[in-house]
Parts: C-alpha cells; sequence; structure tokens
C-alpha cells in the first residue's frame, strides 16, 4: 500500500474518532419526558464509554484505588496496540490530537520553510511531559487524582461539555433571535431552528461557573500550535507520555537508508511527533505518532516503515534525566500530604461543598473523579458546577450542586450513570429513595436546608409565602408550616404561615434554595452537614440504643 493511501486513511481515521467523541459529548444529555421515565431516567446509550479506552484514567484508578471500576478495563483496547504498533492512538484516535494537528496545518507562511524544518525536530523540552506522566502516577499512588485534569480526553471532554458546547448554544441561540426580529427573515430563522433544534442546539442553554477560563484555557492550548506543531502532544500530554513508554517495544519502526538521502529535510516539513525521521540521526520511537507524513514526503525512499526494523539508527524510550525523574517523584510524593494538610478535607467542611447523590466520601471522591464534566453536563437542571473554593486546591473542578442554579431531580441519577471512575457510584432512583413515600429506606442525603429567617418573607415582613413548602419532593414533605400571628407595619395582627425544616425528611435537594422568591440571597439555603456520605458531617447522630440524639 503506498504511504499516500495511508496517510489518507489516517486523516479519516481522525476525522471519525473527532466526529464521534463530539457527538459522545453533544449527546450525554437527557432529551426524554420526565413523566414517561419518572421512576428510572436513563440515557440510550453508555455515556462514559470513551473514558472506558482511556489507559491513564485506568491506571491512575487502579493506583488510587487498588482496584479497576468497571468498564475501564477496556483501556486494552488502547494499550495493546501500542505493544506492537506503537502511539497509533495519539496519530489516528485521539480527539485533542487530531484538533492540535489540525490547528498546526494552519501555521502562516512564515512559518513554513527553513523555520518549520527546525521546528520539527526534537527538542528537550519534549521530556517534560514524561517528568509530569511520574507525578502523575506518583500522586494516583498515594490517593489523588488531582494531576488527571491534565488527561488529553478529560480535557477535551471538560473543555467541551462546559465551555465550547453551550458557547456554541447561545451563540446559535443569539443569530436565530436576530434573523427572527425582521419580517423578512423570520421564516428562515423558523426554518433553522427546527433543523438545529436536532443536530446543534441543547435541549435548554447550559450555564457553567468557570466555563470562560476553561474555554480560554482550551483556545490557549490550540494557539499554541501556531507556534509549534503539536505543542501539547509533545511537551505536556501524561496520556501520551505512557503510550510513549509502552511502544518501546513495537514491532512497527522506521528504517532509515542514508544512501537514498539527498538531505531535502522534506520530512520534517509535516513531522507531527518531532521524533527526527532524517537519516544521520537516531529516530525517537516513543515520540513518534504514526502519521506517516514523513515517508509520504520522501521523495528517495530514504525512510520507510517496516516490522522488526534495524535497531541501530533507533532511540527507543524516552531520554529522561535521573535527578529530573526524581524531582518528579518527589513532588507526586509530596504533593498529597500538602494538599491534605490544609482544613478543608477533614477539619474544615465547607458548607457548600454539595456532592452529587451517590458520591464517596470525600477522601475516596477526590480518589477517583477525573474532572471529566460528564457528569456536570448531563445534569438535568444544570445543578452540576465546577468546584473552585468548595473543594480545596485538590478538588478543582470536581462537580458540586449549586441550588440557586439547578437543583437535584428527585428522580434522576444520570451523574452516576456517566461518571467513568466510580466517584459517583452508580446507583438507581430506588436506591435514592427521592422519588417515593420514605420508609425504612434511607434516602440518599447531600445535605440540609435551613432558614434565614431574617431575610424569610412570613418570619420578617409578615408576608405570606409557601413557595419553598410547594417544591418540596420529599413525601412526607421536610418543609412544614405552622400558623402564627405576627403583627404588620401599621400593627394589625394577623396569621401567615411560617415554615420549618425537618432535618430527619430533608435529602439537600436544594429545590426549595432554587424556588425561593428572594433571589439576591436566599432565605432558604441547603449546606453540606447531614450528607450521607459522611459519617462525620452530621447534624443528627444516631445512637444504637436511643435512637436519634
Amino acid at each position: 500500500m503506498a504511504y499516500s493511501t495511508v496517510t489518507r486513511l489516517r486523516r479519516i481515521s481522525q476525522v471519525i474518532w473527532l466526529v464521534l467523541f463530539v457527538l459522545h459529548v453533544y449527546n450525554t444529555e437527557y432529551r426524554g419526558s420526565l413523566h414517561a421515565a419518572a421512576t428510572d431516567i436513563r440515557l440510550p446509550f453508555p455515556a462514559r464509554m470513551l473514558l472506558d479506552f482511556d489507559p491513564l484514567v485506568a491506571m491512575g484508578n487502579a493506583l488510587a484505588t487498588r482496584s479497576l471500576y468497571q468498564g475501564l478495563l477496556w483501556s486494552l483496547a488502547t494499550l495493546i496496540p501500542t505493544f506492537f504498533l506503537g502511539r497509533v492512538f495519539c496519530g489516528w484516535m485521539c480527539p485533542l490530537g487530531t484538533l492540535n494537528h489540525f490547528f498546526s496545518s494552519l501555521k502562516s507562511e512564515k512559518k513554513r520553510g527553513r523555520q518549520l524544518i527546525d521546528s520539527n525536530r526534537y527538542k528537550r523540552w519534549q521530556g517534560l511531559k514524561y517528568y509530569i506522566l511520574i507525578a502523575l502516577l506518583v500522586a494516583a499512588l498515594f490517593g489523588s487524582e488531582v494531576l488527571q485534569i491534565l488527561d488529553p480526553l478529560s480535557l477535551a471532554m471538560r473543555s467541551l461539555a462546559l465551555s465550547i458546547l453551550p458557547a456554541t448554544n447561545y451563540a446559535v441561540n443569539a443569530a436565530l433571535d436576530v434573523l427572527g426580529r425582521s419580517a423578512i427573515t423570520r421564516p428562515v430563522a423558523d426554518g433553522l431552528e427546527v433543523v438545529l433544534r436536532h443536530l446543534v442546539l441543547s435541549f435548554k442553554q447550559a450555564y457553567f461557573r468557570q466555563g470562560f477560563f476553561l474555554g480560554l484555557i482550551f483556545i490557549t492550548i490550540m494557539a499554541l500550535n501556531f507556534r509549534v506543531t503539536r505543542f501539547w502532544c509533545r511537551a505536556l500530554c501524561p496520556l501520551g507520555a505512557l503510550l510513549g513508554v509502552m511502544s518501546r517495544w513495537s514491532i512497527l519502526g522506521l528504517e532509515k537508508q542514508a544512501g537514498n538521502c539527498d538531505e531535502c529535510n522534506r520530512c520534517l516539513l509535516h513531522c507531527q511527533g518531532g521524533d527526527d525521521p532524517i537519516p544521520g540521526v537516531p529516530w525517537r520511537r516513543s515520540e513518534c505518532h504514526l502519521c506517516f507524513n514523513c515517508v509520504d514526503d520522501c521523495p528517495t525512499s530514504g525512510i520507510r516503515f517496516k516490522w522488526f526494523p534495524g535497531t541501530a539508527t533507533t532511540v527507543d524510550g524516552p531520554n529522561l534525566q535521573r535527578r529530573k525523574a526524581l524531582t518528579s517523584l518527589a513532588a507526586g510524593a509530596a504533593m498529597l500530604p500538602m494538599l491534605r494538610s490544609t482544613t478543608g478535607l477533614n477539619a474544615e467542611h465547607h458548607e457548600r461543598r454539595l456532592r452529587p447523590p451517590g458520591a464517596l466520601d470525600e477522601k475516596h471522591f477526590l480518589e477517583r473523579c477525573v474532572r471529566c464534566g460528564e457528569c456536570m453536563k448531563v445534569c438535568l437542571n444544570n445543578a452540576l458546577q465546577p468546584a473552585l473554593a468548595e473543594a480545596g486546591v485538590e478538588g478543582i473542578w470536581t462537580p458540586v450542586l449549586v441550588p440557586r442554579i439547578g437543583y437535584c431531580e428527585p428522580s434522576c441519577t444520570l451523574c452516576s450513570q456517566v461518571c467513568p471512575t466510580g466517584a459517583i457510584w452508580e446507583v438507581t432512583a430506588k436506591e435514592k429513595a427521592w422519588a417515593e413515600e420514605q420508609t425504612d429506606r434511607a434516602p440518599i442525603r447531600i445535605g440540609t436546608a435551613f432558614y434565614d429567617r431574617g431575610r424569610c418573607l412570613p418570619w420578617s415582613m409578615a408576608t405570606e409565602c409557601i413557595v419553598c413548602e410547594e417544591w418540596c419532593p420529599t413525601s412526607p414533605k421536610a418543609v412544614y408550616l405552622r400558623a402564627a400571628e405576627v403583627v404588620d407595619q401599621q400593627g394589625r395582627t394577623k396569621q401567615v404561615r411560617q415554615p420549618y425544616v425537618d432535618p430527619e425528611r430533608c435529602v439537600g435537594c436544594g429545590a426549595c434554595e432554587f424556588a425561593c422568591p428572594v433571589k439576591d440571597r436566599p432565605a432558604v439555603y441547603v449546606t453540606s452537614v447531614g450528607e450521607s456520605r459522611s459519617a462525620t458531617n452530621q447534624i443528627l447522630l444516631r445512637s444504637p440504643k436511643r435512637g436519634w440524639a
């Protein structure tokens, strides 16, 4: 098969995998009827499927938890071909790698010629990703997955789900709104809206905290490709580093025939990995993305890929410096005690650190969460948001419930269905026990509601308001009302119903806070105290003999 045909197949593969990835993220959204599926809301496809194929997520999960969550064994489908072929995933399938590849191809003409050739030679800073990988795996071994924010699939999924797709949805809706203002273009806008509702637009506009900064990080990564071809892949990607290490045993490699080389340097023009395919210097197997551009551009067949190639001109593994490797190891080992020695995890629970229903206790949650953003994307009411200060530095971009934006739907367990690592354990609506009358089964609690009586209308302003009680979804209701005589501004005595919270029935869903008509700072608010996942962050302690104490 001609190398030109191979490069065309590679481009087709990249496009297919990128489209599948974008469709996967886009379709991580429930579009069915809540009434039709009131007892069990489920997505029609396995939404965590793509991250199941990520060997870095699987390895980090195995090191952190001493086990492997269901589905992550599929990562062998990515890892095994690497042993035989090399970093074929990076060059043919990785969606973030494909985007980097695309933007690298858009360099201005000023970067062509000698400058482009020089920039595509191997640079020592390309070893940085291996030191990041060491720190990531050591930190995972000690129980922290915070460095998984650098995993390329998690990064791409988080960026698309929490920033790029919501921004695209907003822009398309804004454009349709502008078209719809004119009587001439309104029919066009109506027709486009019908089509785009099925192809591009989300069921409803989602809003995410830090979406701008997540998008800015993503755009910066893309922009760096105008300076250095696939800069992220060459310098920072820990998954690429892992696959580079595994590829040292591959039986497919580049063989150089120096006698056939006329030193035209065309093999360097479109090199994606910076692996030195040019004859006369060693080829670096662990950096090659198998894009086949070098052999396709070579006019004299001075280089070629073959099975079991001669290794005299090949460097199989990464060239690491012992001192830097030891520094990375120490940094990974020191990271966890430095992060955990602050007050946030044990000594001072953040009141607004409301985790999704089914989330593990905070320590084990941080051992598993890879910050992919799927749970936030799939949340029916846009209630799950990326954390910033609520969970400390270690918990950055992990999911927290923000009731003022949205509440947790009683019959919904979608976040537990899409979590790829078990940070949110998969539960059913029946196990959640919010959509049915509470019996002996203890419901999953994510917090407890409290009243600020100084802002509550019935308590502070002698004004009737029962919105929180009407919205409370538990049965019997956790919010109950008591009639009380109050005196209004004119000195008249009147009766209003004042709300109270029963902490035994409250599950912390946030519906009362979401619906509270006091908009700037609600009169009722949910805190994390009473959450089921913690034995210490409690407001009511059960005694084995005395019941509630």
